[in-house]
């Protein structure tokens, strides 16, 4: 990395500087865990269990905690809070700023910096999530990819003079709040969808109908089987047949997604005499097998027109003989609602793999809605997925503009006004 930086040419006043002549580079320890005493003392020590927590600005909170024992004892240290920190083991790369006095495990490497003359811990972070993707490709090793300390003692950083180190923390902090705040709007959205789901989908709530009557009649009991029949997906492909042919759906759009996405389809090569495996709208996908419980019989509906698209292998589908007991855009929702998945889960088989057959599948009970409470649900429940959607792109978009801006600011391309902290 430090070499791909030199190459570039950086505006007066901003240097290339050795980051141990500009900060503090600190190392970490695990206490002996023989000890009881050297655990669990009010000290937040950063673990890889931690992992999840960085790449998000301040550490609150950590998995673990130590004792003043346990630093006494090892050779680990209580960081001062601003001190940055970077994971130079599993999770590697990943990056953040201590927001409160904190040890780390020798799995990380930490800095602190001065926050006065030499380094800004703020501009610090920023830079080394700029540069995440080269600290990932440093990493080496066969069974867990780690960055020796050697290379941390020759990594150089380009800085500008220390106010204006500043102004680009400020100015990456409103876009780091912005993000912040949406990722909040997306779990919130996320959160209100399944408690919708768990309400409706069980008739514990009940909608308004078209004459803005609420829907009173009692849900019936189905047998899944007597809604219609399955049909396999491809078998018998090898390598050679995929890349070039006929559209499939493939395994993974239907494991991620409630709703078959015809825009990332696949290919294959199709025999006349595997037609059987053409999918129609309103069909319903099962994934057959997986390494748990929890994930096997993962679902999908299609609900679009589509010709000549064929069901991939690892997975069977289920064609209803109408819409008149079951609608497609209703089943989308049921087939991953809690108390479904708990069903089919059940219906697993398998020691190291859980497989499930169309045989268990056909015997699933259903309690279902009359056709235009279905309708009512799925319609509520799209438009939850619709505001889910809006978030998830316009917190995509955040990211990738603030990433550019980074690029910017971060090397000197785009400089700032240090009196007014705005972008030149």
């Amino acid at each position: 990395m430090a070499r791909e930086i030199i190459l570039q040419k950086l505006p007066v006043g901003w240097s290339y500087n050795l980051l141990d002549n500009i900060a503090e580079r600190c190392s970490g320890h695990t206490p002996s865990k023989s000890f009881p005493e050297y655990w669990n003392g009010g000290i937040k020590w950063i673990s890889l269990a931690d992992s999840c927590r960085l790449d998000k600005g301040y550490v609150y909170e950590t998995d673990k905690e130590i004792s003043l024992e346990g630093i006494k004892n090892s050779s680990a240290e209580v960081h001062p809070a601003e001190t940055v920190v970077l994971s130079r083991d599993a999770g590697v790369g990943k990056s953040g700023v201590m927001a409160t006095p904190m040890a780390v495990s020798q799995h990380f490497i930490a800095w602190k910096c001065d926050n006065k003359e030499k380094l800004h811990s703020w501009y610090l972070y920023n830079w080394l999530q700029l540069n995440k993707e080269e600290f990932e490709r440093q990493a080496v090793g066969s069974t867990i990819k780690t960055i020796g300390l050697p290379y941390f003692k020759k990594l150089r950083i380009a800085v500008p003079p220390f106010d204006e180190q500043k102004k680009i923390a400020q100015i990456l902090s409103t876009w780091d709040k912005a993000i912040s705040v949406t990722e909040k709007l997306l779990t919130n959205s996320q959160q209100q969808k399944k408690a919708l789901m768990q309400q409706l989908l069980t008739g514990k709530k009940r909608l308004l109908d078209e004459n803005g009557v609420r829907f009173s009649g009692e849900w019936e009991y189905t047998i899944f089987g007597n809604l219609g029949d399955t049909y396999t997906g491809l078998t018998g492909k090898t390598k050679e047949d995929f890349g070039a042919g006929k559209p499939y759906i493939p395994y993974i759009n239907i494991f991620k997604n409630s709703r078959i996405d015809i825009q990332n389809l696949e290919y294959v090569q199709v025999n006349d005499d595997e037609r059987q495996s053409v999918v129609k709208y309103g069909d319903i996908f099962f994934t057959t097998s997986s390494e748990t419980p929890e994930e096997v019989g993962m679902s999908s509906v299609l609900l679009e027109e589509v010709s000549e698209v064929f069901l991939n292998s690892f997975c069977f589908g289920f064609r209803l003989n109408n819409f008149e007991t079951l609608i497609p855009k209703y089943a989308r929702y049921l087939f991953r609602s809690e108390h479904v998945r708990r069903q089919i889960s059940t219906l697993g088989q398998g020691a190291t793999r859980y497989n499930l057959s169309k045989r268990q599948l056909i015997k699933l009970e259903l309690k279902l809605p009359c056709v235009e409470e279905q309708q009512k649900i799925a319609a509520v429940l799209s438009a939850a997925d619709a505001e889910i959607s809006t978030l998830e792109k316009k917190l995509a978009c955040l990211r990738d503009e603030k990433k550019a801006l980074m690029q910017q600011l971060l090397t000197g391309k785009r400089r700032v006004k240090v009196d007014e902290a705005v972008a030149e």
